[in-house]
């Protein structure tokens, strides 16, 4: 990326990982575009990241559980924004029990995957005429258990809160694939991660009986949020990034799954992730 401050928008940037990421690229010089769901956390994120020494911040309100919402956003950006160099997709949730959103989708492929795409694909544009532009999915060895079944892609039969959470993160990587190879000769990199296994709040939306374990968990064998977040600065940033459609673990290129390699599956996922989210 360029020596000079880029313009970096970041999804699910007022705790976490998000937030962690957002600091340390506020530390570089990047002018931040921060994205969530409440407001008084956003002032507080914006605080932080302004302090860490950002060029500039902003902040935006969005609830990746509506598509509609993720559609203001992307409209917002584009009217506000005559350049966007980085866009950090890191939005991301768990629900112990099925959950739809108002439109009547599972949550936890709306927010993670569909909301993303949607986003992104808004957002493609801009980001080209921003070349070089770099474009990064907040994915998860999760993936690796995923299955992608298009006649149940929101587990009407069989959910369960890992299911429904590692078919979301195979659909981070196929689309990275994807629109990896879209982009490829427009100057934008695309590229997905798995953080590590961080101590963050997402799995506060475990069942109860799996919160003692979790909470031992994050105390003994999970890394910290900063660490985590150094993972997505990486991508986002560093010169050393020169691939793309790749899937990252420890900052370094891992092969993913086999389903998450198969073009056929990526484009067919593509399909019909448009279709629900209503874009031609």
């Amino acid at each position: 990326m360029a020596d000079k401050p880029q313009t970096v928008l970041v999804t699910g940037a007022t705790a976490g990982i998000g937030l962690e990421s957002a600091t340390q690229l506020g530390m570089e010089g990047h002018h931040l575009v921060l994205v969530g769901r409440t407001p008084d956390k956003l002032d507080r994120a914006a605080a932080d990241v302004t302090a860490a020494g950002a060029a500039g911040v902003d902040t935006l309100v969005c609830d990746f559980g509506s598509l509609d919402a993720v559609r203001a956003l992307a409209d917002e950006v584009v009217a506000t924004y005559d350049v966007l160099h980085v866009l950090i997709n890191n939005a991301g949730t768990v629900h112990a029990d099925r959950t739809l959103t108002p439109e009547g989708i599972e949550a936890t492929f709306a927010v993670n995957h569909l909301g993303p795409f949607l986003l992104t694909e808004r957002l493609k544009d801009l980001l080209v005429a921003s070349a070089p532009a770099r474009v990064v999915f907040t994915s998860s060895v999760g993936h690796y258990r995923g299955t992608m079944d298009f006649d149940d892609l929101g587990f009407e039969r069989g959910y369960t809160i890992m299911r429904a959470y590692s078919r979301s993160k195979l659909a981070n990587v196929l689309y990275t694939r994807s629109l990896a190879a879209e982009l490829a000769d427009k100057g934008v990199i695309v590229n997905c991660l798995h953080p590590g296994t961080v101590a963050t709040d997402i799995w506060d939306g475990a069942p109860w009986f799996a919160r003692p374990a979790l909470h031992l968990a994050k105390r003994l064998f999970m890394i910290s949020p900063a660490e985590g977040g150094r993972t997505i600065t990486y991508l986002a940033t560093s010169p050393e990034v020169e691939v793309t459609g790749e899937y990252f673990e420890n900052n370094k290129v891992k092969r993913p799954s086999e389903l998450a390699l198969d073009d056929e599956l990526a484009e067919r996922l593509r399909a019909e992730s448009a279709r629900l989210v209503g874009l031609p």
